[in-house]
């Protein structure tokens, strides 16, 4: 998987935390811990960035 461009990574933020995200191999991180104290997870779709958490893309009812 290709790096994402740095202007792309300069400008997107994670949905949740509002911080910084840094690509880890075919994933992207978020640079502040999520609400369980860890960083939250986002995926690469033929390298466009989903910004969905895991529940929205499983169909479960996010919690709060």
């Amino acid at each position: 998987m290709a790096n994402l461009p740095a202007q792309l990574l300069d400008v997107l933020r994670c949905p949740v935390t509002g911080s910084k995200l840094v690509q880890d191999g075919a994933v992207l991180r978020s640079s502040a811990p999520g609400p369980d104290g860890r960083p939250l997870t986002y995926g690469l779709d033929e390298g466009i960035p989903v910004l969905l958490r895991a529940e929205v893309l499983d169909g479960a009812a996010p919690t709060p």
